[in-house]
């Protein structure tokens, strides 16, 4: 990025964060769904992998199942998961690889904690994890990333604006299934399970141990027996709000 364009788009957070006073401090976790297909429906799975290893059941389950998913991956795991990235890059029909940035910071342009996870803090850093995550994923080989999601899914609205003038979309949920890896595996089902036509799930790829991941496994299964199509983002039409997608 040119300096010239750095100082652009860090006036225009500013230019913004003046023009919405009246929501100065206010985070948004955007909504996204695709457009519903109608008779068994469709949904879009999607799985942040933030740091950390892999959770082996849940990519076997994707790959033996063929069920795509759209994967944000994080600089961290990339570096740390070079066996799972090979699985994922074997199976194009499958894995969708985007942006989750390169340190897994909030894109938040206010000094903040949001669960327990310091904020980017200014313009200049939600652009460097954002750009720092987009070239992890080019090092890594394959297609340049189309969408970001940040860390905890929340943002500021200057920052939606800096990310969008990026030329990125914001991949924002409709179903949080497994409450970032919280969830105990029957919750988790019950939660995927319930998706219904149009939905995006989001759910996380990144805790081998976590019960969560066994929960997520058996709501997609529940899914695919219902007859859910499952489509990666960029297969799909989908919306956005907050100005996150168009």
């Amino acid at each position: 990025m040119t300096g010239l364009l750095r100082k652009y788009l860090c006036a225009l957070a500013l230019s913004l964060a003046v023009v919405s006073a009246g929501k100065a401090g206010t985070l948004l976790e955007p909504t996204l769904h695709v457009k519903p297909q109608g008779g068994g429906g469709r949904v879009a799975l999607t799985l942040d992998a933030c740091g950390g290893k892999t959770d082996t059941r849940i990519l076997s389950a994707l790959v033996e199942n063929k069920i795509p998913a759209t994967i944000f991956v994080t600089g961290i795991w990339l570096k740390r998961n070079a066996a799972a990235v090979e699985i994922m890059r074997a199976h194009p029909e499958l894995f969708e690889l985007e942006n989750h940035g390169g340190r897994h910071i909030p894109a938040v342009d206010t000094p903040q904690k949001i669960y327990g996870i310091r904020s980017a803090g200014s313009p200049e850093a939600v652009l460097a994890e954002v750009e720092s995550g987009a070239a992890a994923l080019a090092s890594a080989g394959g297609p340049a990333p189309k969408w970001f999601r940040g860390a905890t899914a929340e943002y500021s609205l200057s920052a939606i604006a800096m990310i969008r003038k990026l030329g990125f979309r914001i991949a924002g949920f409709s179903i949080n299934g497994d409450g970032g890896s919280l969830l105990g595996a029957k919750e988790t089902t019950r939660r995927i399970a319930a998706a219904k036509d149009g939905d995006v799930i989001i759910a996380h790829i990144n805790q081998p141990i976590h019960a969560a991941g066994e929960g997520v496994v058996q709501g997609l299964l529940a899914l695919k027996q219902k007859g859910m199509t499952f489509v990666r983002l960029d297969d799909a039409e989908d919306v956005g709000n907050d100005g996150t997608t168009d």
